[in-house]
């Protein structure tokens, strides 16, 4: 994902002289040929995430569009109250791209796991939250971002996600896609979990159930009409996430099922509410926390059979 997103922004940034590419002190091995190509348009702001949004914000306000880089923790939490109050609530036209979602940063602990920060930034009004499922989504999640006028928040895995899509997908902003159909459930993942939701489909397909994937790209807002559409077309839905199970996609979605009122058996499958206590590389991490494949399928199936 990261990749993906450094070459498009480059090829955006060679077109328009007001994009500004800032980062906290990261993106060695990566941000090199976008240095070499927009010199004048790269600024390393070292390990200062709070300055570093402040200088987005005014760097806005004179007509530049900044797209500030770190790893999520630091580029939501460190420096939250800075992008409430000088790029939010003055609707500012400053993108934040926060990098390793979930346990993409696994062995190096809590302090740089990305678990908390959908949550944290659905609060903000004006705010829009892209959350790219694979290399062909974050291409034109960040072609999009570029293209919208108003602050944006993407949301990335680290690096080497496996693509879910054979070509370029239908993508616009609060409109999530479907990627396989099915009648039986419905599993609306995001971010780094969409792959491991087709590869939950396949398995539950092999257990003679119909499963439908849902691509909720978009967070914020979130397509609340195809949420109620699944809920009418298919007996249960199914929410997939590495976030904390509180605040996130699950949340979200919870929120259109509840005010809709539509009868159906719905279960959140996300980062339970707790700090993991072991560490380790992301498929580990992901097993301790019940995101395997199996684990995923028998929470799945276990749910179906009470019906």
């Amino acid at each position: 994902m990261r990749i993906s997103f450094i070459k498009t922004l480059t090829q955006l940034a060679k077109k328009d002289k007001n994009i500004i590419l800032m980062t906290g002190d990261l993106g060695f091995s990566a941000f090199e040929n976008f240095q070499q190509v927009c010199p004048r348009q790269y600024i390393n702001a070292g390990v200062a995430e709070q300055n570093m949004t402040g200088v987005a914000a005014g760097l806005a306000t004179e007509g530049k569009i900044p797209w500030v880089y770190s790893i999520i923790p630091f580029a939501t939490m460190r420096n939250f109250e800075q992008i409430r109050n000088d790029i939010c609530y003055q609707n500012l036209n400053v993108k934040i791209v926060g990098i390793g979602a979930g346990f993409s940063y696994g062995p190096y602990g809590h302090t740089h796991h990305g678990l908390e920060d959908i949550g944290i930034m659905r609060t903000l009004p004006n705010l829009v939250i892209l959350c790219p499922g694979d290399p062909f989504e974050v291409v034109v999640a960040t072609k999009a971002a570029s293209k919208y006028n108003g602050p944006v928040y993407i949301r990335l895995g680290k690096a080497g996600e496996p693509s879910v899509y054979r070509k370029k997908p239908d993508f616009r902003i609060g409109k999530g896609i479907v990627v396989q159909k099915g009648t039986d459930v419905t599993i609306i993942a995001t971010s780094t979990l969409l792959y491991r939701g087709l590869e939950v489909v396949r398995a539950l397909k092999g257990n003679g159930m119909s499963a439908r994937l849902i691509s909720m790209h978009t967070l914020k807002p979130l397509d609340g009409s195809l949420v109620q559409r699944c809920a009418r077309e298919t007996k249960a839905i199914f929410t997939l996430e590495e976030h904390s199970i509180i605040g996130g996609l699950g949340s979200a979605v919870a929120e259109v099922i509840a005010e809709y009122g539509h009868p159906i058996l719905f279960k959140r499958i996300g980062v339970p509410d707790r700090f993991t206590k072991v560490i380790g590389r992301l498929e580990f991490m992901h097993n301790a926390n019940n995101l395997g494949i199996n684990q995923i399928v028998r929470i799945i199936l276990t749910a179906v059979r009470k019906l």
